[in-house]
C-alpha cells in the first residue's frame, strides 16, 4: 500500500477520534443534539475550508511549475538561436517538478555560455581597438549586439594574432629605421624640418602611428638622407681631388698637406 494512502487513512482516523472526543465533551457538558449538529457542521466547514485552502495552494504551485516550464522552453529556444546551436534536446520523461528543475538548469548553462561569449567579444574588441589605433587599420567587422558564434570568436582571435604579429614587425622596422635616420641626421647635421621628422626624432616611440603610410614615409626619409649623404660624399671627393691638384700645382709640402687632411 502506498505511504500516501496509509497517511490518508490515519488522517481519517484522527478526524474520527477527534469528532468522537468532541461528542463526548458535548454530551458531558449537556449540549443539546441540535447544537451538537450545528457544531459538527462548523467542524466540517472548518475542515473543508482548510482542505480547500491547501488544495488551492498546491494547485497554485502546479500552475507556477507549468508556467516556469513553458517560460524555460521559450528561453531555451531563444538561447539556442542566439548561440547558433542545434535544436533543443528532447526532454527526459518525468514529473513536473523534475522537468522544471532540469529545464531551469539547462537555461542557466546556456545563459553562462552567452555571458562568456559576450565577455570574450568585449575583450577582443578592446584589443582590436588598441591594435587598430596603433596600426591605423579598420576594425574587425562583427555585430556587437548579437551573441557571437564560436566560429566568429575563433576568426576574431586569429585576426588579432595576425595584427599583433604585424604590429611587432612594424615596431621592429620602425626602431631599426629610426636608428639609421638619427645617425644620418647627426652625420649630416640635419635638424627636423617638419612635424613628421620631429615625431621620428622624438623619444616617444609608443606614440608613433605604425600605419603603412608612416612606415613608407619613414623609409622614404631614410632614403632621402642616404641620398644626401651620398651626394655630400661625392662633392667632398670632388673637392678633395681638386685640392690635391692644387697642392701639386702649388708644390705644397707633405707636412702641410697632412695638417689639412684631417678636415
Amino acid at each position: 500500500v502506498p505511504l500516501s494512502e496509509v497517511l490518508a487513512a490515519e488522517t481519517v482516523m484522527c478526524l474520527n477520534r477527534a469528532m468522537a472526543t468532541l461528542r463526548d465533551i458535548w454530551e458531558e457538558i449537556g449540549i443539546p443534539e441540535k447544537l451538537q449538529l450545528e457544531r459538527t457542521e462548523a467542524v466540517k466547514d472548518h475542515m473543508k475550508s482548510l482542505l480547500d485552502m491547501m488544495i488551492s495552494e498546491e494547485e497554485s504551485l502546479k500552475e507556477y511549475l507549468l508556467n516556469s516550464i513553458a517560460a524555460c522552453r521559450k528561453e531555451l529556444d531563444t538561447l539556442h538561436r542566439e548561440l547558433q546551436l542545434g535544436p533543443c534536446e528532447a526532454e527526459e520523461p518525468g514529473t513536473i517538478l523534475q522537468m522544471e528543475k532540469d529545464l531551469r538548469a539547462r537555461v542557466q548553462v546556456l545563459l553562462k555560455q552567452k555571458r562568456d561569449r559576450k565577455q570574450e567579444l568585449k575583450t577582443l574588441q578592446e584589443q582590436d581597438q588598441d591594435l587598430c589605433s596603433i596600426l591605423c587599420t579598420p576594425r574587425f567587422h562583427i555585430d556587437s549586439d548579437a551573441v557571437p558564434s564560436l566560429h566568429d570568436l575563433d576568426l576574431y582571435r586569429r585576426h588579432l594574432a595576425v595584427l599583433s604579429a604585424e604590429k611587432e614587425q612594424r615596431r621592429e622596422q620602425f626602431v631599426s629605421t629610426k636608428q639609421q635616420i638619427l645617425l644620418l641626421m647627426e652625420e649630416l647635421e640635419h635638424s627636423p624640418e617638419n612635424s613628421f621628422e620631429q615625431d621620428v626624432a622624438s623619444g616617444d616611440e609608443e606614440a608613433f602611428c605604425l600605419s603603412q603610410h608612416n612606415i613608407a614615409a619613414l623609409q622614404s626619409l631614410q632614403q632621402q638622407l642616404e641620398a644626401q649623404r651620398s651626394l655630400n660624399a661625392d662633392v667632398c671627393a670632388e673637392l678633395r681631388s681638386r685640392i690635391a691638384v692644387l697642392w701639386e700645382r702649388l708644390q705644397v709640402p707633405a707636412e702641410e698637406r697632412e695638417l689639412s687632411a684631417v678636415h
